[in-house]
């Protein structure tokens, strides 16, 4: 039985992945704060508590007989950073807390080192191509440099032991639990409020937790993902418009989408503060993550229309 330490346990992809890698017969071991932070409800099977995430965290208790990490847990990315030194925040965390776990593991002879990055190391927004597991200048977002940063020291620890390490980009996580942006578009749809992006003709990549995790799944037990960058999709891309069609048909309800033209939806953003908002809504991010099925074989397994009842009946349980 592969045994697999999975950080991030508590968080949206952390419980999913950990009930799909119980379900495969994976033994699964989790790291945590402390025990009290345990919301696993019973499915790990081992739970070590490892304190805050850093460059002094003891990995060693947590490590002992696993065969590969999934690297889960971050400081994420927050749209009202309270940090005095934002980019020194996240890099205690992301960067130098990567790093210390990854020697760890190495050092116990841990095979392979699967770490979940971000799209937004590649950017912010496409023009006419999607993003390519390829990047150009170094992000300048400070979470987003944490992570690429991490993932450069993933890559010099795997030169200098022979650790396998696996990098995954996913964009926009969707699924049952869903928080920020997309809840609040599943709240205005429930409600029936009109939509102002009929004209809205961008096309953005998003990927559903169920597919996510799945490949994460791939990543541990495929030979060859050992040194891979792998960017990950449902493998369509929709406008803002397409979503929210995808979503009130999932409801039983009719789209309520009136057409504004984008230029002056920009221009109302930009004077109300609200221009991060505007660009996920209006802007265009497409991945191309068909390298995944090139090395790995592997395509979703989940549809985004099948996804998103998911996520409409969890809604409805929930609200």
């Amino acid at each position: 039985m592969t045994a697999v330490l999975v950080t991030g346990v508590n968080g949206f992809v952390g419980k999913a992945l950990c009930r799909l890698l119980i379900d495969n017969e994976f033994q699964v071991i989790s790291a945590v704060r402390n025990h009290a932070d345990n919301d696993t409800q019973g499915q790990v099977v081992d739970i070590h508590s490892v304190g805050n995430i850093d460059s002094k965290t003891d990995w060693i208790t947590a490590l002992q007989g696993v065969d590969c990490v999934v690297h889960l847990a971050a400081r994420v990315h927050v749209m009202n950073e309270t940090a005095a030194d934002p980019l020194g925040a996240f890099q205690c965390v992301n960067t130098q807390g990567t790093e210390k776990l990854a020697r760890d593991a190495a050092k116990l002879g841990v095979k392979r080192f699967v770490y979940l990055s971000t799209i937004k190391v590649n950017g912010e927004e496409t023009t006419d191509e999607p993003f390519s597991e390829q990047i150009g200048a170094p992000p300048i977002d400070p979470y987003a440099l944490s992570k690429w940063e991490a993932e450069k020291c993933l890559r010099q620890i795997s030169l200098e032991t022979g650790m396998e390490v696996v990098i995954i980009r996913p964009p926009l996580v969707y699924g049952p639990g869903v928080k920020g942006n997309f809840l609040t578009l599943l709240k205005l749809i429930s409600r029936g409020v009109p939509l102002p992006f009929r004209a809205v003709k961008n096309k953005r990549s998003l990927v559903a937790l169920d597919n996510l995790v799945d490949l994460i799944r791939e990543c541990v037990v495929n030979p060859r993902a050992a040194g891979e960058v792998f960017l990950v999709s449902d493998g369509r891309d929709l406008s803002t418009a397409d979503l929210i069609v995808v979503i009130a048909s999932a409801m039983g309800k009719s789209p309520r989408l009136i057409s504004i033209s984008p230029t002056l939806l920009n221009f109302g953003a930009n004077i109300s503060g609200r221009r991060v908002l505007a660009r996920r809504l209006l802007g265009s991010l497409r991945v191309d993550s068909s390298k995944a099925n090139r090395i790995l074989g592997w395509t979703p397994p989940r549809s985004i229309e099948g996804e998103i009842k998911q996520v409409v009946a969890w809604y409805r349980r929930m609200y």
